[in-house]
């Protein structure tokens, strides 16, 4: 009596292709439900602008269910210029320096605690004896996460300075109005 031919199998590899391939297509269909198509994104709202020797580009990230993260990137025109802390007083420190500032006003309100990519660091400014706490040179990033209060207009007001150690400061930028709008269809910058 013969003996059975044994069955072909593929090599080991092929088999573990092939078993990762059936798992990631059963994940994707169990995601989108059967039938159901998924929702729709949506877009990320962005603008920008270029005011006093700095370009502020701001977006909303991961908008859902009414709140997001808003960003802020403040890039000085001209290397070897810096921006003042967050943490600085309005008034600066002996009357030098602007703090650099995002804040939501109407029907958006701030829903945590805002952060910034960069760490601060002080400086000594001739002519004044203390310290003033600036970021690195370059372009710094803000970000706080917000939540819209009602569908409707609102704003967010940006402010800062830039300065050189060895160029001088640009003209403080202050509570610059940027648009924004709520609705039932997510969040919108407009013209301000």
């Amino acid at each position: 009596m013969a003996s059975p031919r044994p069955a072909h199998r593929l090599p080991r590899a092929a088999r573990t292709r092939l078993a990762w391939a059936a798992a990631s297509l059963l994940a994707a269909i169990s995601l989108t439900g059967c039938g159901q198509e998924a929702a729709p994104p949506h877009a990320v709202a962005v603008t920008e602008f270029n005011e006093n020797g700095v370009t502020v580009r701001l977006s909303v990230a991961d908008w859902k269910s009414e709140a997001g993260t808003l960003v802020a990137t403040f890039t000085p025109d001209e290397a070897g210029f810096h921006l003042y802390s967050t943490t600085l007083r309005a008034e600066g420190v002996e009357g030098v320096g602007r703090p650099t500032e995002v804040r939501p006003v109407g029907s958006v309100a701030t829903a945590g605690e805002m952060t910034v990519d960069k760490p601060v660091k002080s400086i000594t400014v001739p002519g004044v004896r203390a310290a003033v706490p600036v970021y690195p040179d370059g372009p710094v990033t803000v970000t706080l996460p917000i939540r819209a209060t009602a569908p409707g207009e609102a704003k967010v007001l940006i402010g800062y300075a830039s300065c050189s150690s060895t160029e001088g400061c640009t003209i403080p930028v202050a509570d610059r109005a940027v648009s924004l709008r709520t609705g039932e269809h997510g969040l919108s910058f407009g013209t301000s």
